[in-house]
């Protein structure tokens, strides 16, 4: 069974909902990815800063519920982000986060690495976070999530170039719409998921919120829409669809770096049962408040009348 290992920032997400008191969640993207992960049944441990105060002991005691190992550094404060979700439930996020690591100790390689968000653009942990990730590469697969965050991105141009090293470094990367329409202003995701397809990666997943994801491959792309639900809000969605896609990878084998010929080989059908099994944990988690993703069973369940009636259609 794959490993993982995921490097990045935890956040103390400070929720503030119209007519409501504020509500603390641990939040993080790479904290989430890796939380989604260990609920889904996987052994995962994340790299990641988490201050010696009640915000790191409640993000900390969060995952470790999960049972996500931790290697964390207490030197700086918890980092913290203030998230206002409006009437409809959509988020919009002030940030107050460092990120500082320096070159981490790692026990060994995992089967497989996700990195991404802050962690991959703040510096000075930057750099440090894409020298763990070229060492890890030779006996890992890759994935990447930019999570763009605008007001810690600095300016677009060296953010694009940073990304696009990121990019150069993965096998599989996932970013959301708005991610794109920062980075690449006015041009299609296909023409970005065709740039970033020559750097590198098997496949590029963008997900674009209620109208659904897409994936893009060197041969083709597939579709998924998404399943209906009632929104609560949409905090922690995209970061459970990455860990959901990464479990869908890992249960046929495609993750972990002997397999890199076969993701790199990856059909449009199979792709697009990735993204389908993706969009189910991202709308269980949509229905719930806070980043919330769903255990095994939970998307099993979910899963399973889909399924029924995608067998009724066909035998119709």
């Amino acid at each position: 069974m794959t490993d993982f290992l995921v490097i990045g920032e935890s956040v103390a997400d400070i929720v503030r909902s119209p007519g409501r008191e504020d509500v603390t969640h641990p939040g993080g993207s790479p904290a989430n990815v890796a939380y989604g992960l260990a609920r889904l049944g996987h052994a995962t441990t994340l790299l990641t800063q988490l201050g010696a105060d009640p915000a790191g002991g409640l993000i900390a005691d969060h995952l470790r519920s999960a049972g996500v190992a931790l290697l964390a550094d207490d030197r700086q404060r918890t980092p913290t982000a203030v998230v206002t979700l409006d009437e409809h439930g959509s988020a919009r996020y002030a940030f107050d986060i460092d990120w500082t690591l320096q070159r981490p100790e790692l026990p060994r390689a995992p089967g497989h690495l996700h990195f991404g968000s802050i962690a991959a653009v703040r510096e000075p942990g930057a750099t440090a976070t894409l020298a763990a990730v070229a060492r890890l590469r030779q006996r890992a697969t890759v994935s990447y999530d930019p999570n763009v965050r605008v007001q810690l991105m600095g300016e677009r141009a060296a953010a694009v170039a940073q990304v696009e090293r990121c990019v150069a470094l993965s096998d599989l990367v996932k970013a959301s719409d708005e991610d794109l329409d920062w980075l690449y202003p006015g041009e299609k995701a296909r023409s970005v998921a065709a740039r970033w397809l020559a750097l590198g990666p098997a496949a590029v997943l963008v997900t674009r919120g209620g109208d659904g994801s897409t994936g893009f491959t060197r041969t083709g792309s597939a579709d998924a829409a998404v399943p209906p639900t009632t929104v609560a809000d949409t905090v922690g969605a995209g970061d459970s669809f990455m860990a959901a896609t990464l479990d869908a990878l890992a249960a046929r084998g495609l993750l972990g770096a002997p397999a890199r010929p076969g993701l790199a080989a990856l059909p449009a059908d199979l792709l697009g049962a990735v993204l389908r099994h993706a969009a189910d944990a991202a709308a269980i988690t949509v229905s719930r408040p806070g980043a919330n993703p769903p255990t095994a069973e939970e998307l099993g369940r979910f899963a399973a009348p889909e399924e029924a009636e995608g067998a009724a259609h066909a035998a119709g």
